[in-house]
């Protein structure tokens, strides 16, 4: 983003979600020019135990305080932030905000202009159910055998859910003088996340799940290439430096003979030799180390 494009320039948000959600998306709006301020527990945010340094890079440029809102000293001091907020960031279960005080219902009746975004597992009632970006991942099929997947999908998906209701809340608030309230379950992240696979896309008889010779991964003499000459041209492109002759440019690639024969190809070569051709023949493919 242009140091110059700050569409949230003069917006207030106060955070109190905690691990990787919540502040994963209060980066991108600090980055948007939103002024943030972070409110932590006590005991501190979990993830700054976890990972420090991934702790330093998600809440670069926040203010920082440290409250107990379970005793009525830090309740009170949250209050007196709210009314020059215009949007409260939380990660805790429904309940845990009713008994807080920090109910939608709550806020709205005495912070009209308001605008409430509520990061939580699961929609609606199931929102009281423990969960975590795992199990909403293997919910939804992108857990495969007994290998962790390898990134944190839900979480980062639900960041950007939760970035984006920020946005939809500003707009509101702009045009009614109202606040609002959105709800961001990282079980809809992982969901939205798993479309393509759910509408087979990605299972092995899918394009891109292993059925298409042009996008694939191949081993090399000194490593393996990722392939991703998906598109007609990128695939006769592909097929011409393997020295394949194709009646078909969509067709041929899903046959296994065309596989093995691009297979065979890249065995024959390096690392260096891939990427040099990847440019001169503008093919999109990336050697890797083994």
């Amino acid at each position: 983003m242009s140091n110059n494009s700050k569409p949230l320039r003069g917006v207030r948000v106060v955070t109190l979600a905690l691990n990787l959600p919540g502040p994963a998306a209060v980066m991108r709006l600090v980055n948007m020019g939103a002024q943030c301020t972070k409110i932590n527990p006590p005991a501190g945010d979990p993830m700054h135990h976890f990972t420090p340094d991934g702790y330093a890079l998600l809440h670069k440029g926040m203010k920082h305080k440290t409250l107990d809102l379970k005793s009525p000293e830090g309740q009170a001091a949250l209050h007196q932030l709210l009314p020059q907020t215009d949007v409260l960031l939380t990660s805790f279960r429904p309940s845990a905000l009713t008994k807080l005080g920090l109910s939608w219902s709550a806020l709205h009746k005495r912070y009209p202009g308001l605008s409430l975004v509520e990061v939580v597992g699961a929609p609606g009632p199931l929102a009281e159910i423990p969960g975590h970006d795992l199990t909403y991942q293997a919910e939804v099929g992108l857990v495969n055998g007994m290998t962790l997947p390898p990134s944190l999908f839900a979480d980062m998906g639900g960041a950007l859910m939760a970035s984006e209701a920020t946005l939809k809340a500003v707009l509101h608030l702009k045009s009614s003088g109202k606040g609002s309230r959105y709800e961001v379950a990282l079980s809809d992240a992982a969901a939205w996340l798993a479309l393509p696979r759910q509408l087979r896309m990605t299972t092995p008889e899918g394009a891109v799940g292993g059925a298409h010779a042009g996008y694939q991964i191949y081993a090399c003499k000194n490593g393996r290439v990722a392939v991703a000459a998906l598109e007609p041209h990128f695939a006769a492109r592909l097929c011409e430096v393997a020295g394949l002759a194709t009646t078909h440019a969509i067709n041929d690639l899903f046959k296994k003979s065309t596989r093995e024969a691009i297979a065979s190809f890249f065995a024959s070569r390096t690392r260096q030799q891939i990427d040099k051709l990847a440019t001169a023949k503008d093919i999109p493919m990336m050697s890797l180390a083994r």
